[in-house]
C-alpha cells in the first residue's frame, strides 16, 4: 500500500483519488481552496442557484464506468440525470432559427434539411462520419490507455481522409477550412461553434475537433438535477466511502524530490508531507517544473499548455416563468467565428460575441415557479491580455452579453432583477 498525495480536489483529481484508493492505497487530497469540485462550483442568492463551471454532461460513460469501478451505487443512484431535448438551438447571424435534436442522427439530418435546404442533412452525416473515425482512432488511446510511448504519432492525420478523394494535403486541415469546404454558409457555423465555445479556434483548431459535436449526437446532452455540482459532491461523497482523506485550505508551494523522484509536497505553511507517489491534479505550470532538473521539462515530453482563451460570465435572475418549450441550452451565432476567436485571443472583442444561454428546467434554481435563473456565456481574453479589473471593460462586455442574450430571452431586460458578473 503506498501513500499518495493528489493535489487539487477537481473532478480529475477526486476520480483518480477513488480509483486509487480501491486499488489498495492510503490517498490523500490537498486542496488550496476550502471546497471540492473545481470547475464545478455553485453561486446561490435570493433563492437562485447557478452552476459557476460547465452547466452540461456530454459524455456520462465517463462517470458510470467511475461509479461502477469504485463501489456499489451506480451513477444514476447517486444523481438524477435528465436527457435535454432539443439539444441546442442555434440563433444564427443571418435569421436562422434551427433546433437539433438529442442524440438522433437521423433526426439531425432532417432537421438540417428542413432549414438549409435538401442535401444539408447528408452533408452534415458526411462530416460526422468522418468525426467519427477520428474519435474511433484516439479514443483508446487518448481515454482508456496510459499514453502511448511514441505518441506523436496521435499527431499525424488527426482527421483521416479517404484515398483518392483529393482531400490528401501537406497538413491536415483546420475545422474552419473542412467547415467551408463541407459545409458552406451558416451551416460552417454549427460547426465551428462547439470548438469556439470551448475557446478553440476555428481557423487554427485541427479538424479532428469536429469530434466535439459527433460526442454531442452520439452521446446526447444531460442536465443533472440540482445542477453539476451536485455531481461533483456525488464524486466527493464516493472518494470518502473509499476512505480517501481530504485537506482543505492547504495550498502546495513544492513537489518535493528525493533521489530523482517525487517523494512529497511542501505547503505554504511550510510544513512537509510524505509521499511515495504524487499525483498533480491542479493546472501543472511551475508547481512541476519546480520539481523537474533544471526546471526544464525532458526532451519528448508532453508539457503542459496554457490556453490563451477564458470566459466571460452572466447569472441572470429574471421574474417571469419559464416558457413551456424553452430550449435548455439557445447559442447565438456571431457573424463571423474565427475573426471572433482572433480577436478574443489578441484582446479585442467582437461587437457581436458568439454567446451560450442556459435556461434549465429545474425548481432548484429558482425560488420559485414565477422565477427563472439564466446563465450567459462567452469566450473572451484572459486577465493579463485584458484588466478585467476595469469596471468600465466589464459594463461594456457584459451590455454586449446582455444584447446577445436578449435574442434568445425575449423580453429579458424588462424581467431582469438583477445579475451577477464573473469575469476572467
Amino acid at each position: 500500500m503506498a501513500r499518495i498525495a493528489v493535489i487539487g480536489a477537481g473532478m480529475g483529481a477526486m476520480a483518480t483519488a477513488a480509483r486509487l484508493a480501491v486499488a489498495g492505497h492510503r490517498v490523500t487530497v490537498y486542496e488550496r481552496s476550502q471546497t471540492y469540485g473545481g470547475a464545478l462550483g455553485r453561486y446561490e442568492r435570493d433563492g437562485f442557484a447557478f452552476d459557476t463551471g460547465p452547466g452540461l454532461l456530454y459524455l456520462p460513460a465517463v462517470y458510470r464506468d467511475l461509479f461502477v469501478k469504485t463501489g456499489k451505487r451506480s451513477l444514476e443512484d447517486c444523481v438524477d440525470l435528465v436527457q435535454v431535448d432539443p439539444a441546442v438551438r442555434h440563433l444564427l447571424a443571418d435569421g436562422t432559427d434551427v433546433a437539433l435534436p438529442n442524440a438522433s442522427t437521423g433526426g439531425v439530418a432532417a432537421v438540417l434539411d428542413e432549414a438549409f435546404g435538401a442535401g444539408a442533412g447528408a452533408r452534415w452525416s458526411a462530416v460526422m462520419g468522418r468525426a467519427r473515425e477520428a474519435w474511433d482512432r484516439t479514443r483508446r488511446p487518448l481515454l482508456e490507455e496510459p499514453l502511448w510511448p511514441n505518441w506523436q504519432v496521435l499527431g499525424r492525420e488527426p482527421y483521416p481522409a479517404t484515398r483518392g478523394s483529393g482531400l490528401l494535403r501537406r497538413r491536415p486541415p483546420t475545422l474552419a477550412e473542412v467547415a467551408e469546404r463541407e459545409l458552406g454558409g451558416s451551416l460552417a457555423a454549427l460547426l465551428e461553434v462547439p470548438a469556439l465555445l470551448r475557446g478553440l479556434g476555428p481557423a487554427v483548431t485541427p479538424a479532428s475537433a469536429a469530434i466535439l459535436p459527433y460526442m454531442e449526437h452520439t452521446f446526447g446532452s444531460w442536465y443533472v438535477r440540482g445542477g453539476m455540482r451536485a455531481l461533483a459532491t456525488a464524486v466527493y461523497e464516493r472518494c470518502r466511502e473509499r476512505k480517501v482523506e481530504f485537506a482543505f485550505g492547504a495550498e502546495v508551494r513544492e513537489i518535493l524530490v528525493r533521489d530523482g523522484r517525487a517523494a512529497g509536497l511542501l505547503l505554504a505553511d511550510g510544513s512537509e508531507v510524505a509521499a511515495d507517489t504524487v499525483v498533480c491534479g491542479a493546472a501543472p505550470g511551475r508547481l512541476v517544473e519546480s520539481a523537474l532538473p533544471g526546471g526544464r521539462w525532458p526532451e519528448g515530453t508532453v508539457e503542459p499548455h496554457e490556453g490563451v482563451a477564458s470566459r466571460f460570465t452572466l447569472f441572470l435572475a429574471l421574474r417571469g416563468a419559464r416558457p413551456e418549450g424553452t430550449a435548455h441550452r439557445t447559442v447565438v451565432h456571431s457573424p463571423d467565428a474565427c475573426a471572433e476567436a482572433r480577436a478574443a485571443f489578441a484582446g479585442e472583442h467582437a461587437e457581436r460575441p458568439t454567446v451560450c444561454v442556459l435556461r434549465p428546467d429545474d425548481p432548484a434554481t429558482r425560488p420559485d415557479a414565477a422565477h427563472e435563473a439564466v446563465t450567459v456565456g462567452a469566450v473572451c481574453a484572459p486577465q493579463g491580455v485584458l484588466d478585467w479589473t476595469d469596471p468600465q471593460l466589464v459594463a461594456r462586455y457584459t451590455e454586449r452579453l446582455l444584447d446577445a442574450a436578449a435574442t434568445a430571452v425575449p423580453g429579458l431586460r424588462e424581467r431582469l432583477l438583477w445579475h451577477e458578473v464573473r469575469t476572467p
